[in-house]
Parts: structure tokens; C-alpha cells; sequence
């Protein structure tokens, strides 16, 4: 059965879209993974997956009567299926968030884990439904107070509308004995467990865009521990989930890529 990872952080520039695409390409050896760009505001997943062309996006799929099926907007990449979201404002102004909803159900009939890459704010209640929709959050999070504090915000928030907390993964990490410091101090609030530290030099590498995105060794070694965190409870076999209710009230059409 289905479950659904909103990999989310209180602020801009975290590291979260590569960490999201990261952890797909890790959890895909064990998975059948989709990865969905659900920042329908700021999206640049597409550029990190080499996806910047395609003819069709999230973005057509929130449009009201729109023609496009959910499957037009699958990707096959690294492994993995992945819906990239457009970039243009117009595209941006036409969409419903709300829709989002209707596009997960379809999507998580036909996968065992949904990446829910998701927008990095609380300003609104659309830019929040990634975080409502999933069973649980993954929050990237800089090894900084301000970052920590926005981190716990969305902790709040999602905890609020019963989604789970899978853990902390701490991105662009410089001094990995300060940032166990640092966890341990900040374990207190977080729930779920520290899942792991990513060094500044592998997210910095790792981020550049590309038609094949990096994963250098340390941050490849770290997504499996990641994923070997995550899997405690057994992602894509949980029954129950709040995806899976979803499901149930969705037609089922394939959304095998193209």
C-alpha cells in the first residue's frame, strides 16, 4: 500500500529539491517510486531532473477542463517516475492548487512511495496541501537557528492536520560534530529522528543542475541510510494511510510514463 513523504522545509534554499530527487533514486532500488514537484510557485525540480522541455507539467494538470491525463505528465528518470511542475507565471496563474488532491490519488494507485517535493513556506493554505496531503514529512534543515526554528513551524503545522514526522535530515552540513550538537539539542522538539547529515560540499555538487543529476558517493551512501531510517516503518506497505484513503475514492487509470 501506498505511502506518501511530503520532503518539506521552512525556508528557501535548503537543499530540499535535490535531497527530495536523491532520495527517489535511493529509495527506487527497493520501490516503485513517483516523485512530484508540487512547489507550483517556484518549481525547478524539472531543471535537476533534465526535464526542462517537456510538453506537459503539473501546472496543465490543475488547469480546470483541462484535456491532459495525469499519465501525459509522467517521466521515467533515474529509475523512477517523476512529474515535473512548470515555470511559467501564466501557467502558475491558470492552475488550482486545490486539484493537487484529485492528482495524488491518481498517482498513488499505481506507486508504493509518493515524494512530495514541496514548497518552502506556510503562506497559504494551497502552498501547505502537499503537507496535508501525505502521511508523513521528511523536513530538510539547515544546521542554522533560524532554519531550525522554521523547521519546527512546519512540524506544527503538519502535526496539526495528523501528518506524521519521518524525521530530520540536516543539509549543507560544514562541521558534522557541531551539527550533532546541534541534533541533539534540537531532538527534543523534532519528532521522528535525526535521518541523517548531508556535507556542504556534496549538497553544493549535488545541486547543480544538469541532464543527469550528481549524486556523489557521500550523499548517495547517506540516501540509503536515509532510506534505511525511513523504512522502519515500512514506506509503501503501510495500511491505513491517508494516501490510500485518497485512492479509494479515485478512479484508477495507469499512469505508467511514457
Amino acid at each position: 500500500m501506498v505511502e506518501a513523504f511530503a520532503v518539506a522545509s521552512g525556508k528557501g534554499g535548503t537543499g530540499k529539491t535535490t535531497n527530495t530527487l536523491a532520495l527517489g533514486m535511493a529509495l527506487a532500488e527497493d520501490y516503485d517510486v513517483t516523485v512530484v514537484d508540487a512547489d507550483t510557485g517556484m518549481a525547478n525540480l524539472l531543471f535537476h531532473a533534465g526535464l526542462a522541455d517537456v510538453d506537459v507539467t503539473l501546472h496543465d494538470l490543475l488547469v480546470a477542463d483541462t484535456d491532459a491525463a495525469v499519465s501525459d505528465a509522467v517521466y521515467e528518470r533515474y529509475g523512477m517516475r517523476v512529474v515535473p511542475c512548470g515555470t511559467g507565471l501564466g501557467d502558475f496563474r491558470a492552475a488550482d492548487p486545490a486539484r493537487l488532491r484529485d492528482v495524488v490519488a491518481v498517482l498513488a494507485a499505481d506507486t508504493d512511495v509518493l515524494l512530495l517535493d514541496s514548497p518552502a513556506t506556510l503562506a497559504s493554505r494551497s502552498a501547505v496541501l502537499p503537507i496535508v496531503l501525505a502521511d508523513r514529512a521528511v523536513l530538510v534543515v539547515q544546521p542554522t537557528i533560524p532554519a531550525i526554528s522554521d523547521a519546527l513551524k512546519v512540524q506544527e503545522y503538519a502535526t496539526s492536520y495528523g501528518t506524521g514526522v519521518a524525521g530530520t535530515l540536516y543539509n549543507k552540513v560544514q562541521d558534522p560534530e557541531a551539527v550533532e550538537r546541534v541534533a541533539a539539542k534540537s531532538g527534543r522538539y523534532f519528532e521522528g529522528e535525526t535521518l541523517g547529515t548531508v556535507p556542504e560540499a556534496e549538497a553544493v555538487r549535488a545541486a547543480r543542475p544538469s541532464a543527469s543529476p550528481s549524486r556523489p558517493s557521500t550523499l548517495a551512501s547517506q540516501m540509503r541510510d536515509l532510506h534505511s531510517s525511513m523504512s522502519s516503518s515500512s514506506p509503501g506497505r503501510r495500511s491505513g494511510s491517508r494516501t490510500a484513503y485518497l485512492v479509494s475514492k479515485a478512479s484508477r487509470p495507469s499512469t505508467r510514463s511514457r
